[in-house]
C-alpha cells in the first residue's frame, strides 16, 4: 500500500530517533521542512509520499517517524507496525519505553515518544488490519492519548467512530500498560505473560496487537495479533498498524 523509505540496518531500539537531526550518514530517508511538528503538517507542506520523515514535535527536538500519507487523506504518524513476524514483540518494560524494531519491517515507536506525540493537541486513532487472505479491516477512534511513565502509560481513547474491524479497544480505555516484567492489569494473572504480548490489559483483553505473530488461525487462545471484534481470539493478523493524526 505504501512506499517506505527506511534505514539500511536494523535497530534493537528506537531511542536513536529522539533528538536525531535527520536520517544521518549512510542512511536513506526523507527530511521534511524544518519545524514541521507532525505528518499532517508535512502533508500540508506538499510532502505526499509515505515514508520516514524527521519532525520537530517539541522544543525543536527532532524525531524520526513513519508517515502514512495515503490512508484516509494521509498525515498519520504510524507508531506500531506488524508485517512479517521478523521482530520479537514479547519484550520488557524498558524496551517498550524506548521503542524497538526495524524501519524496514516492524516496530514499536516507544511509549515515551507515543506519550509526547499524543499530548501535542487533540489526536484521532486509526487501526489498520489485514488478514492472510488480504482482507482489510480498520477501526477509527475520535481521540487518543497515552499518559507518561509515572502513570504507567495509561490509555485514554474517545468514542469508536466507525470501521469494519469493530471496537476491540474501548474495553481497554483507562488501563495502564503492562509487560511481562511489569504487571499493571486488574487481573489475578499476569496478562502480558499469559498472552505473550504487551498492552493496556484489563482482565485480560479484547485486542492484543503486540502479541505473537502466529500467521492466521492458531490453536493457542488469544496470544496472537488478535482483534476480537474482527477475526476473534483464535486468529492472528498478517498486518497491523496503529497510527495517530491531529484533528
Amino acid at each position: 500500500m505504501y512506499q517506505y523509505y527506511a534505514t539500511l540496518e536494523r535497530f534493537s531500539q528506537f531511542s536513536v530517533f529522539a533528538g536525531q537531526q535527520g536520517p544521518g550518514p549512510g542512511k536513506v530517508g526523507l527530511t521534511g521542512p524544518k519545524g514541521a511538528k507532525n505528518c499532517k503538517e508535512l502533508l500540508a507542506r506538499g510532502k505526499t509520499m509515505s515514508g520516514w520523515y524527521t519532525i520537530y514535535p517539541h522544543d525543536c527536538n527532532a524525531m524520526t517517524v513513519l508517515c502514512d500519507m495515503d490512508t484516509d487523506g494521509g498525515g498519520w504518524i504510524v507508531f506500531q507496525r506488524r508485517v512479517d513476524g521478523s521482530v520479537d514483540f514479547y519484550n520488557d518494560w524498558n524496551s517498550y519505553k524506548r521503542g524497538f524494531g526495524s524501519r524496514l519491517s516492524e516496530f514499536w515507536l516507544g511509549n515515551d515518544n507515543i506519550h509526547l506525540l499524543s499530548f501535542l493537541g487533540s489526536q484521532e486513532l486509526r487501526i489498520d488490519l489485514r488478514d492472510f487472505d488480504n482482507n482489510y479491516e480498520f477501526a477509527l477512534f475520535s481521540s487518543f492519548r497515552v499518559a507518561g511513565e509515572t502513570s504507567k502509560y495509561m490509555l485514554f481513547i474517545g468514542s469508536f467512530v466507525n470501521g469494519t474491524a469493530g471496537d476491540s479497544l474501548t474495553d481497554h480505555n483507562g488501563m495502564m500498560f503492562s509487560t511481562h516484567d511489569q504487571d499493571n492489569d486488574v487481573s489475578e494473572t499476569n496478562c502480558a505473560a499469559a498472552y505473550k504480548g504487551a498492552w493496556w490489559y484489563r482482565e485480560c483483553h479484547m485486542s492484543n496487537l503486540n502479541g505473537l505473530y502466529l500467521k492466521g488461525p492458531h490453536e493457542t487462545y488469544a496470544n496472537g495479533v488478535n482483534w476480537m471484534t474482527g477475526k476473534g481470539h483464535w486468529y492472528s493478523y498478517k498486518r497491523a498498524e496503529m497510527k495517530m493524526r491531529p484533528v
